[in-house]
């Protein structure tokens, strides 16, 4: 049905079925993976849970098995093509990425990663994991959050990369993971809204230098896509006919306005992992474009536990309380296809 629906926008924008069958996906996926913690003791954060010994009972065993988990993750939904791009949210370190895709199942795929260590107080990093054949870095860096209201408090930095991707476009790609809801929605909005001011920055100053620059923002942003820190301070809106190539598009809006989503609260479904791009990208006449039908959410069965307490299904977890479970994430994946 999705490849049906997309067939129909490709004809509808005007394209020749040869010129259909010309081409190829770019896929993206960005997974909150769910305190993947290696087992060494980093003095530096507060990982004490998840060493040996610590009160989770984390092991290398564990450790091992979060990999194979993270791994499979990844393989299936890339299907018969890995995903040229994976942003991860609750990465702990250098080491975790490398075992990750060293010695995991995505060992034969030959990812390369790019990572920053950033301040937070547990020692958990976004990363970017990517295919050679399909992007090539031209830059990176951290875009380290300093709150002047919070000066005690320490969260992850953005990651911002660009690189080549085989359309011969540079894509400007930032990952996230925005302050938690830790003691309340509301106590805690003025912290995502100052991240999304920074991220609103960054973003400018792209647009400064190319205003039809095509960019990609994902990660677990702990707002919903009609949630004050995304709408009104990054900018991002509903995807409409007529995007403006400078503007901010949330690809899960209309995923979330129809309460599906990629986390659940309370027997909610909420998307709190979103995918957004500027308005270039969703203009079907470039060399790399996509559309709001080619934003998704990964539900594969093995990721679902059922939901005992609110009815339905669940994400199939590492840990529910102290308890562990050996499952996957509390998060469910979402993942985008571009179009060159």
């Amino acid at each position: 049905m999705r490849i049906r629906n997309v067939l129909f926008l490709f004809l509808v924008a005007g394209f020749s079925k040869a010129q259909i069958a010309e081409k190829k996906p770019l896929r993206i996926m960005c997974y909150n993976v769910e305190n993947y913690f290696d087992c060494v003791n980093d003095t530096t954060t507060l990982d004490e849970e998840y060493l040996s010994g610590g009160m989770r009972g984390w092991n290398y065993a564990k450790y091992q098995q979060k990999q194979a988990n993270i791994g499979k993750v990844i393989t299936a939904l890339g299907g018969w093509e890995a995903p040229a791009l994976v942003g991860l949210c609750e990465v702990e370190s250098e080491r975790a990425l490398r075992d990750l895709t060293v010695f995991s199942g995505l060992k034969s795929l030959k990812y390369k990663f790019i990572h920053y260590e950033s301040p937070d107080a547990r020692g958990i990093d976004v990363a970017l994991l990517y295919q050679r054949s399909m992007f090539k870095p031209i830059i990176s860096r951290s875009v380290t959050i300093t709150n002047p209201q919070f000066p005690e408090s320490k969260t992850r930095d953005l990651l911002y990369a660009a690189g080549r991707i085989p359309s011969g476009d540079t894509l400007h790609v930032f990952v996230c993971h925005f302050p938690s809801r830790l003691g309340g929605e509301l106590e805690s909005e003025n912290k995502r809204m100052f991240v999304a001011s920074v991220l609103r920055a960054s973003v400018d100053s792209v647009c400064a230098l190319n205003h039809d620059a095509a960019i990609v923002i994902m990660g677990d942003f702990n707002d919903y896509p009609d949630n004050k820190s995304m709408q009104t301070i990054l900018g991002a809106n509903p995807p409409e006919d007529k995007p403006l190539s400078n503007k901010l598009y949330n690809l899960m809006f209309p995923i979330h306005v129809s309460g599906k989503g990629s986390h659940k609260h309370a027997g909610e479904w909420g998307a709190l992992d979103q995918i957004i791009v500027s308005g270039s990208l969703l203009n079907m006449k470039k060399h790399v474009f996509t559309t709001a039908a080619d934003a998704h959410i990964f539900e594969a069965p093995f990721l679902l536990d059922d939901d005992q307490k609110f009815l339905g299904k669940q994400p199939a977890r590492t840990y529910v309380g102290m308890t562990y479970k050996g499952g996957f994430s509390d998060h469910l994946p979402v993942f985008v296809d571009l179009w060159y």
